[in-house]
Formats: structure tokens, sequence, C-alpha cells
């Protein structure tokens, strides 16, 4: 098994859409990059922000597109191309409607489940790798409301706090496990 050497948070490039469900993997990049004390600086040859943090002696890229979603996959080939990553090296961080605020699933294949930012991450990398996501529960919409309009809306206070809590956990957990196979495999909640 590779280690991870770079880290990517799904989201929407435009402000109005970062307090959006989302906009999740976002929020943890953001999270990530506070907690290790590194600014995220925009590359436009990367199409979004990067930085990098050091762990374990390893240097693990931060990554957030700067793009829409459903064309995220181009910075992160940009990114992977540049320093020699490949996606089986990648973990992208990102929101899911089948799981409740406050849980999470690591997931490993090649699957999007609809996702649009992980379609386009599978179609610009063309590798045919398998590769980690770690899926924030974002929840789904409880009364027949439109998916994409529940996405692209702002979650309540209560699920607001349950997900970046959960971002909180796993970032200082992470600090230790991230290398452990056994943990990237598993279904952990905090």
């Amino acid at each position: 098994m590779k280690r991870i050497k770079m880290i990517v948070g799904l989201g929407n490039k435009s402000n109005q859409y970062y307090n959006t469900r989302h906009s999740a993997g976002f929020w943890f990049i953001d999270a990530i990059a506070n907690f290790y004390k590194t600014e995220l600086k925009f590359k436009k040859k990367f199409y979004g922000y990067i930085s990098s943090i050091k762990l374990h002696n390893k240097i693990i890229y931060l990554l957030r597109p700067n793009l829409f979603m459903n064309v995220s996959g181009y910075s992160v080939k940009a990114v992977s191309l540049f320093y020699k990553i490949s996606l089986s090296e990648i973990l992208i961080v990102r929101d899911e409607l089948n799981i409740l605020p406050g849980f999470f699933k690591i997931k490993y294949g090649r699957y999007h489940n609809g996702h649009n930012g992980i379609k386009s991450i599978i179609n610009n990398l063309k590798s045919g790798s398998s590769f980690f996501q770690l899926c924030l529960g974002i929840g789904r919409p409880r009364f027949q409301e439109d998916v994409s309009k529940y996405v692209l809306s702002e979650p309540n206070d209560i699920e607001a706090k349950k997900i970046h809590r959960l971002i909180l956990r796993f970032i200082f957990f992470t600090k230790e496990n991230i290398y452990k196979k056994e943990f990237l495999k598993s279904k952990i909640v905090l």
C-alpha cells in the first residue's frame, strides 16, 4: 500500500457556496491547514489553493480546487502531475448524502456513487487505480426536496456543528494514524 501524499477537499469555488453542504471538503482542508498552521495559497497553474504539512517527517500536500465541483479533476490532475503523485496516493475528502451529519465513512476503490467531483477526478486522472475517499456525512433531504438544491444549501446550526466537530476530531486522530492500513480501510465513527 502506498502512503497518502496529498489530501484534496472538494467543494464549489464561489464564496456564495462555501458554507453549503457540498463544500464540506473545503471545510476539512481549511481546518487541517489551521491545525498545522499553514497557509493555503492560490496557484494559477494548479487551479486552486495549495499548501503542505509535515506528518511523521513526510510531506503531504493539501489542495482546495478553485473550480466548480464537476470540473475539479483538472486541479487534482495538475497537482498530481507536477508532484508525481498517483491517484492511489491521494485522499479525496467530500460530502456524502447517505451518511448522517457527524459521521463519516472511508471508501477505497474507484467508485463515484454519483458524486460529480469524484467523477471529474476519475475522468481526468484515467489511471485505473483505486483511491481513498473520506466521505463526510451531510444527510439526505427530508421532505422530497431536490437533492441539488439541498447540497447547495447551508446546513442548520446543529448539523454544521456536528460536521465541524467531526472534522476536528478526525484531524486530531489522523495525526497519529494516517499511515496505518487498518485505519484507512476501516469505517470509523468518532
